[in-house]
């Protein structure tokens, strides 16, 4: 089922309780969600866009360019199959306190979900953590996000490629993301079951 809407920014109308805030940006219809943590640390709060006016920014955006989800890179970037949102998009005064995530993980879980892209790119520690805590069945416990930085993570419905803090990128970093990407667009990405088993005939029903 495809989202009907013109709307790059904030296309479903979430409202997080905040003064200001850096909406999810894209297209209400990707196949790829890159979900970054908060505008703080990865941008967006001159221009109420994800992944710019940062070094995290212009390094994520050159990647995404470089494979084809991204053109006119920039503080209003074009972004084909491909959606930007944060965990905590309201701008903090400071550094987000645990509480303040957890008030802000409602919506964020609800954009996710309305999206339903097949393949999500967690940017940085905590939303690598996150993303993998909650939509795989990956432990957290010891993990090493430079370790798991784009390697391939498959859940039943998501197909993860975590990615490394783009400010602390080390030689190899930018190069590895890359191909990791353009491994997984290369080839059916898409996270679908076949619940035709529940039909009275022999046709199938794919859902994702």
């Amino acid at each position: 089922m495809k989202i009907r809407t013109d709307r790059v920014r904030n296309p479903f109308g979430m409202s997080p309780p905040c003064e200001r805030f850096v909406p999810g940006y894209g297209d209400a219809n990707a196949d790829v969600h890159v979900i970054g943590d908060h505008p703080g640390r990865h941008g967006g709060i001159r221009t109420g866009v994800p992944f710019t006016e940062s070094v995290a920014g212009e390094r994520m955006q050159a990647c995404l360019e470089g494979v084809g989800l991204l053109t006119e890179p920039g503080d209003a970037p074009t972004l084909d199959n491909l959606f930007f949102s944060y965990l905590h998009p309201c701008v903090p005064d400071d550094s987000p306190t645990a509480e303040s995530y957890a008030e802000m993980e409602p919506f964020f879980d609800a954009e996710l979900r309305a999206i339903t892209a097949h393949v999500l790119v967690p940017v940085g520690e905590r939303p690598v953590r996150h993303v993998l805590e909650t939509f795989t069945t990956q432990s957290v416990d010891d993990l090493s996000v430079s370790e798991v930085h784009a390697t391939e993570i498959s859940s039943g419905a998501w197909l993860v490629v975590p990615v490394r803090e783009p400010a602390a990128w080390e030689s190899g970093d930018r190069d590895q993301l890359v191909t990791a990407l353009e491994a997984v667009l290369g080839r059916d990405y898409t996270r679908q079951s076949d619940l035709g088993r529940f039909l009275t005939d022999s046709g199938r029903y794919l859902v994702r």
